[in-house]
């Protein structure tokens, strides 16, 4: 197994996000899409023809999920939605927890068979064990998996039954294993961070599972390896690092957002870069997110 390697951040975009999260990198559209929760966007960046394109949404978008084409489905504040970002025709909505009006849908993966998995926390982060882990299969049926977390980031799949998952607030990531019917059968700490590591964000896995976590408050990607042991480490000039994901030629290339969110006056000074997108040259490959995929595709009018 080689030694991770990795060059400079680069500022790939001068975006300042006021909280930038939710990286997915689109094979297809050779595009890196993210998003900005509170100013209710969705950005995407072309590698190849440098082309920008903003959407604009009306909730706070926690992530994306590439089905087709320019249809993705989008995690919001109380929904998941179905929706063709050019055209702006929303094929679908499904509520989530209409009963906690406070909450939304905060970060949201693909499984490697094309599940849809995303958690949800308190929207005024409080210290109120109110967010939960959800499945969302082929058939559109939701599942909860797990509840009682604060904020919620992840998961990353180590395969359909294995991933890691992060209650933020209380700086802890998991290993989670589950059964066929989507029941939790192990779960444990993975790594729980210091103060002075900041605070466990948006994560992703190399080729070699190794798994990348962004350090919101921390200026930096830490890189674990299977056993929770600090492999590689990557500093940014940005104090809020928030989410990752591999993409680019060969999926070598780490994408990374970021945000000014809670940064005084004096850390904007010292952390510039604060909010922009950026992305890191690597020696390694990622783990490809799958599509949202859907079981009876030719039935649905909309694939």
């Amino acid at each position: 197994m080689c030694k991770i390697k990795t060059l400079e951040p680069q500022v790939r975009w001068k975006v300042k996000c006021f909280l930038g999260e939710g990286t997915l990198w689109v094979n297809e559209h050779n595009s890196i899409y993210f998003t900005d929760i509170k100013k209710k966007r969705i950005y995407s960046f072309n590698l190849k023809s440098r082309k920008k394109k903003i959407y604009k949404v009306n909730k706070e978008c926690g992530f994306i999920a590439h089905i087709k084409n320019n249809i993705f489905i989008l995690g919001l504040q109380g929904e998941l939605r179905i929706q063709d970002l050019k055209s702006k025709k929303i094929w679908k909505s499904i509520l989530i927890e209409s009963n906690l009006k406070n909450n939304r849908i905060n970060d949201g993966k693909t499984d490697p068979t094309g599940n849809l998995w995303f958690g949800t926390m308190d929207n005024l982060e409080r210290k109120i064990e109110k967010g939960s882990l959800y499945k969302l299969d082929k058939n559109l049926k939701l599942t909860k998996i797990d509840k009682n977390y604060r904020i919620t980031n992840g998961p990353a799949f180590l395969d359909q039954y294995n991933f890691y998952h992060t209650d933020s607030s209380k700086k802890i990531i998991y290993r989670i294993r589950i059964n066929k019917n989507n029941k939790i059968i192990f779960k444990k700490i993975f790594k729980k961070f210091s103060v002075n590591d900041g605070v466990p964000d948006g994560m992703t896995l190399d080729m070699n599972k190794n798994l990348w976590v962004a350090h919101f408050k921390g200026a930096c990607i830490s890189v674990f390896n299977s056993k929770a042991k600090l492999i590689h480490k990557i500093k940014f000039p940005a104090k809020n690092v928030t989410n990752c994901t591999f993409g680019g030629q060969n999926n070598s290339e780490l994408f990374v957002t970021t945000a000014i969110k809670g940064m005084s006056k004096a850390d904007i000074r010292k952390f510039s870069y604060s909010g922009h997108l950026f992305s890191v040259k690597t020696n390694t490959k990622g783990i490809s997110q799958r599509k949202f995929i859907f079981k009876n595709e030719k039935k649905r009018s909309l694939l």
